[in-house]
């Protein structure tokens, strides 16, 4: 409100006043009246004073709520920006999770339909005791029955502790070819392949000749080398017939044993 409007209005009535009093024909009565007119102006300008202090506070009032939403909604577009960064990754994280979970059921789906494998063959017997008993039997027996607890890895180290050690040892060809049966057992077809092949070239006598040759063609045949398995299996039948090993690479050769079922 413009404080000139109660300036102007008291100005016009202290007008009036003198121009009663000028053409004297003032009584007290007017002049009282002129005088109570004044009294209720300025109470009134007083009110309107008051009015306009308290609509300036409450423009302030009203600025000051303004500026605190406008940071209320700067805040809340940031926590936006936070939140929808962190469902963003916790998509992300879902989406692997369900990735990993495809891949487990299709792994698990692979194993019910792949045939069952064949029982592992026998552990290799226990050499003869003798009293006292020597390093190699003893090395040799804790192989065997780490072999036959399924700790390849123990047995593959007993065995070649046997192998290096004694080489001259008459248990040394046997530990050599079950080297070859715990890398075999343990699906390592290229290391198996390895040792067998060192217990089929292992100087003789040497008991397991037969049966490293016609493992290392089952290796051939596992590493995809169908020509030189049939090879192996073709030497076992020429330079040990009357073997079982031969027999058995006989069905192989024949195909009445695919190579395939012939896994530990």
């Amino acid at each position: 409100m413009d404080a000139s409007v109660p300036r102007m209005t008291r100005a016009t009535l202290v007008g009036c006043v003198v121009a009663v009093l000028a053409a004297g024909c003032a009584t007290r009565g007017s002049v009282r009246q002129v005088a109570e007119d004044l009294q209720g102006l300025q109470a009134e300008v007083g009110a309107l004073r008051r009015s306009q202090d308290d609509l300036s506070r409450r423009i302030a009032e009203v600025a000051a709520a303004g500026r605190n939403a406008q940071a209320g909604t700067a805040e809340l577009g940031s926590r936006v920006a936070v939140t929808t960064g962190e469902v963003e990754r916790l998509a992300a994280r879902a989406q692997a999770a369900e990735d990993a979970i495809k891949d487990v059921k299709e792994t698990l789906a692979a194993q019910a339909a792949a045939p069952p494998p064949a029982s592992p063959p026998p552990a290799p017997a226990e050499p003869p005791r003798t009293s006292p008993a020597s390093s190699a039997e003893t090395t040799f027996a804790a192989g065997v029955a780490n072999f036959r607890n399924r700790e390849y890895g123990q047995a593959v180290l007993d065995f070649l502790e046997v192998v290096t050690k004694h080489p001259s040892h008459e248990l040394a060809p046997a530990a050599q070819y079950w080297i070859g049966e715990a890398y075999y057992l343990q699906r390592d077809y290229r290391q198996a392949l390895v040792e067998f092949q060192r217990s089929v070239e292992w100087p003789s006598p040497n008991a397991k000749a037969a049966d490293a040759l016609l493992k290392s063609g089952l290796c051939l045949s596992h590493l995809r080398e169908a020509t030189r398995a049939q090879g192996a299996w073709r030497r076992v039948v020429r330079e040990f017939p009357g073997s079982p090993a031969a027999e058995e690479a006989r069905l192989l050769l024949a195909g009445k044993i695919p190579p395939a079922t012939r896994q530990p």
